[in-house]
């Protein structure tokens, strides 16, 4: 499935800086949260999103079942996820020490509930892996008030600073 996502570099103008592709995912999977960038009435919009990532090349996002977001993907499902890993302030050197890593990819909604309800099992393992239980008593209560969004991804690029 991975043979769907390249790691893309070329277009990163400081080649010097680029992040290895096995951290990039590292961050995929371990990530707390990534902004979501989407096109919408009026320009960008990005928003923080907790996400999970499926192994493969998709994640999946819960949200409410209507809001801008869905909005924003029902007219232009391309978008993008990027995800920040360590950062560390470096005042006295006028700089900041970072990884991160940008996917891109088109979203998908009106999932199955078969897939919402799998998504929602995913993430409550990421996100609540010690209540799993009451978790899944949750997603069942909950499910008529949860969209999920799954994003496939085509293609991401990662990039780091380090100071030496």
């Amino acid at each position: 499935m991975m043979n769907k996502m390249k790691y893309v570099n070329e277009r990163v103008r400081r080649q010097d800086r680029l992040l290895e592709e096995a951290r990039a995912l590292e961050l995929l999977r371990e990530g707390e949260y990534g902004v979501l960038s989407m096109v919408s009435e009026g320009g960008g919009y990005g928003i923080p999103v907790n996400f999970v990532w499926d192994g493969g090349h998709s994640v999946y996002i819960h949200c409410a079942p209507a809001g801008r977001k869905l909005e924003a993907i029902g007219q232009n499902p391309k978008v993008s996820l990027c995800i920040i890993g360590n950062v560390h302030l470096l005042p006295r050197n006028f700089t900041t020490e970072y990884e991160s890593a940008i996917f891109f990819g088109e979203a998908h909604i009106h999932l199955s509930d078969e897939e919402k309800m799998r998504a929602l099992h995913l993430l409550i393992d990421k996100l609540s892996a010690d209540f799993k239980e009451i978790g899944d008593k949750y997603a069942h209560k909950s499910f008529h008030r949860v969209e999920i969004i799954r994003v496939d991804f085509t293609e991401f690029s990662g990039k780091r600073k380090k100071v030496h």
